[in-house]
């Protein structure tokens, strides 16, 4: 009786945020009909997706210009942390250099550094990248490095007692260990990739998602702006899920693991 009573309550969790978001979007609709509210100040989801059906040739044609300079940057942020939390492990001294280093990037705001980027590199697509790569390399960096210090120690010592070198506990142990982690801050990288590709348009660009929610917050196409916030929210999601995807595949063990531990709670 317990365990149907459990089950029931996993299917009601299920379903409650999907019905949470009907509702929500009805109670908009109905509000927004009754009290007359103008479509410039807030518009109605029925405007919305109107709006999106009527400008989905002019959005997609800037999402697909915002999408290639997100994977680029998160390209370039997955390598740049990738070799920095390698360099980390290897020797704790240069660790102890640059961990401060890591954390000061992200306590600078990083519009504030985008004048200066333009000053160096000017309106080009190396400022956006930059921008986007400065936001992307962090999380895969320290959970990557997590990863390689969360080892345990009967692992290295057995590495150790059979004669290996630093490579092969780094090959064998460490880096096995450390994907995980590593697919983990590739996700989190993931979900800012695509803001951080709008707000880097925001500093001088003809195209992308960034330059048509401008020109349209100008024109007061308020419905439109919801459109094209609808779309990069879609877009992270997307991204999310794909990596989270290829990390399935790349990493069954991990989430076989994962699967019994889940399936044992439930019990």
């Amino acid at each position: 009786m317990r365990r149907k009573l459990k089950n029931i309550a996993d299917v009601c969790l299920l379903f409650s945020s999907p019905l949470f978001i009907i509702f929500f979007l009805l109670f908009w609709e109905i509000a927004v009909n009754v009290l007359n509210i103008d479509k410039w100040i807030l518009p109605a989801p029925s405007a919305i997706l109107k709006s999106f059906y009527y400008s989905l040739d002019l959005i997609t044609f800037h999402a697909q210009w915002t999408l290639f300079e997100a994977l680029l940057g998160l390209i370039v942020g997955l390598v740049t942390g990738s070799v920095i939390a390698v360099i980390m492990q290897w020797s704790e001294t240069i660790k102890k250099m640059i961990y401060p280093l890591i954390i000061l990037t992200q306590t600078i705001p990083f519009i504030t550094i985008a004048p200066l980027l333009v000053i160096w590199f000017g309106y080009t697509l190396t400022a956006k990248i930059i921008i986007i790569a400065l936001v992307c390399f962090f999380p895969v960096a320290i959970n990557l490095e997590n990863g390689f210090s969360s080892v345990e120690y009967n692992f290295i010592k057995l590495i150790h007692s059979l004669g290996g070198n630093r490579w092969q506990l780094f090959s064998l142990v460490k880096l096995p260990f450390s994907l995980p982690f590593f697919f983990s801050g590739i996700k989190i990288a993931a979900s800012y990739a695509i803001l951080s590709a709008v707000i880097s348009e925001w500093i001088g660009s003809d195209r992308g998602l960034g330059i048509l929610l401008i020109r349209s917050s100008k024109s007061y196409l308020t419905d439109r702006v919801f459109a094209v916030v609808l779309v990069i929210s879609l877009l992270s999601m997307v991204l999310v899920r794909l990596i989270d995807s290829i990390a399935v595949k790349l990493l069954p063990w991990h989430y076989h693991n994962q699967l019994m531990e889940w399936k044992k709670e439930k019990l």
